[in-house]
């Protein structure tokens, strides 16, 4: 995770290694994909000129093998770029999700509430696509094995999936 502060404004550079291009689509709410479109345009616009001003004044203080500001510059240009192609690709296969709505089952776009098997907590989870996945926020991706085996599933279902800790098996409570 890169983090760039381009005019007053914190941007988050998530330079993982990932293909988006290989993926068939990518689920995301409205809200999330106008939030990419803007960072999109950010990059594209400000971001690149800032670089580029950046590449010119390295350039003007000379030697360009030992200059570490050059370097720099050529590095950060090489993330925002991947970044871009990234947003690009992504808001290209992007699938814009809304409040579930599949009969009464489990969907991109739940608000589920689940309990595990031995335990007498629930717990409150939504399912989003993996571009907004947040563990910590109770944001679960489709794509984890938690969100591969609750897809599909009616209030009071039970199933079970597995984790490199063993089968886990929950229960659907409610779904909102």
């Amino acid at each position: 995770m890169i983090k760039i502060k381009v005019w007053g404004m914190m941007l988050r550079l998530n330079c993982r290694a990932r293909n988006v291009m290989n993926q068939e689509h990518e689920y995301l709410t409205k809200e999330k994909y106008k939030e990419f479109e803007q960072e999109l345009e950010i990059l594209e616009t400000k971001k690149r000129k800032e670089i580029a001003e950046a590449l010119e004044y390295a350039k003007s203080l000379g030697d360009l093998s030992e200059n570490a500001e050059y370097h720099e510059a050529r590095d950060l240009q090489a993330r925002v770029e991947d970044r871009i192609r990234h947003l690009k690709a992504l808001l290209k296969n992007a699938v814009i999700v809304s409040e579930h709505d599949m009969n009464g089952a489990v969907s991109v776009g739940s608000s589920i509430v689940l309990t595990r098997e031995g335990q007498s907590d629930d717990k409150n989870y939504t399912i989003v696509g993996s571009e907004e996945a947040d563990a910590s926020s109770g944001k679960i991706s489709v794509r984890s094995p938690l969100g591969q085996a609750v897809v599909g599933k009616k209030k009071g279902e039970s199933f079970s999936f597995k984790t490199p800790s063993g089968t886990m098996t929950y229960k659907v409570i409610d779904i909102k």
